[in-house]
């Protein structure tokens, strides 16, 4: 019985340990809010796409440099022939200055219009 007593006793030392430390975890993992965007347009519909009547969404991730320009982007999903032309859109957009560069995650979507 002392036995069992002692296993539940380590065994509820530990759940406390362990959700001491989630919370911590969640504060040193948690992300900055988003940068507005300022300037954007619309993206040019790739006349390959039209033609084929494609349509969906790619997702970039975009590097912001300090100023609100983009620094870099790298496409994470999406229609290749929908890729670049979601790529050179992205690249005229401006965000609001930060006082340092961030990651924003954008989603440009492709609609045919006919």
């Amino acid at each position: 019985m002392k036995t069992l007593m002692r296993q539940g006793a380590v065994g509820a030392l530990l759940l406390a340990m362990v959700g001491c430390l989630v919370p911590i975890g969640a504060i040193a993992q948690d992300s900055p809010a988003k940068r507005k965007l300022v300037q954007q347009s619309a993206p040019a519909y790739p006349p390959l796409a039209r033609s084929m009547a494609l349509q969906g969404v790619v997702r970039l991730d975009v590097q912001v440099e300090a100023d609100g320009s983009v620094k870099d982007v790298a496409i994470r999903g999406g229609h290749p022939i929908l890729a670049q032309a979601a790529v050179n859109t992205v690249r005229r957009w401006r965000w609001e200055p930060a006082s340092h560069e961030s990651h924003e995650t954008v989603e440009v979507k492709f609609m045919p219009t006919d």
